[in-house]
């Protein structure tokens, strides 16, 4: 699996280059324990160095790598990192969602409604990355729109780790048919619906609901148990 072109306009190389090695990690096409030299990635992406210094920079600090000399060695994720992961998103968004129950919900919602448009669209043309990428801004924009401060610094520690696993999860979403890409759709009309009764238990209950059953999706995707 390539990371999608569209997803690194305007990216720096460094960042491209994280892309792609943070991708491959999250799929296993490079493994645990596996070492990552320097050199070889300046070559294999036909640059420097120092990208690829950017690149390691990034990727330790989100926990995949540990840097040595002149390179690091790969961590990975395992079961119980993607579970923690999957719990800070869920108190995240169980967070702001209910934060949103307090606020003016009608430019959020009206942004969330061309949202879906896009995915039931991409949906459509069985586009899975665009699919991917809406579904990804979709969440974001919840948490953009609740405006804390320490929260959004929080969600962008992890932000391209969540986009890329949404990326592998989705290609798992669309191998099982159209039924399926549809009940994804309707997870996230559920949301939107709780978001426009601006009922707290309601929104929390909704938000609960659909972290459940992605849970069983993420696990899916990665054969896990």
């Amino acid at each position: 699996m390539a990371y999608p072109a569209a997803w690194l306009r305007g990216a720096s190389l460094g960042e491209a280059i994280a892309c792609e090695l943070r991708l491959s990690i999250i799929t296993g096409s490079i493994q645990g324990g596996e070492k990552l030299s320097e050199n070889r990635i300046a070559a294999d992406f036909g640059t420097s160095r120092s990208p690829v210094r950017e690149a390691l920079r990034t990727l330790s600090d989100e926990g995949l790598i540990r840097l040595e000399r002149m390179g690091a060695v790969v961590l990975g994720l395992n079961e119980k990192e993607v579970d923690e992961l999957f719990d800070v998103r869920y108190l995240i968004e169980g967070f702001v969602q209910e934060r949103l129950s307090r606020m003016d919900r009608e430019p959020v919602i009206v942004q969330l409604e061309r949202i879906i448009d896009k995915m039931s669209l991409a949906a459509k043309h069985l586009d899975a990355e665009e699919f991917a990428y809406q579904d990804f801004m979709f969440h974001e924009t919840i948490i953009a729109e609740a405006k804390h401060s320490r929260i959004w610094q929080l969600w962008r520690s992890i932000r391209q780790i969540v986009l890329a696993l949404m990326l592998v999860t989705t290609e798992r979403v669309f191998g099982e048919g159209s039924e399926r890409i549809n009940r994804v759709i309707e997870k996230h009309n559920i949301i939107l619906q709780g978001l426009r009764t601006g009922n707290a238990d309601e929104i929390q209950q909704h938000v609960r609901t659909y972290f459940e059953d992605s849970f069983v999706t993420l696990h899916k995707s990665f054969g896990q148990s």
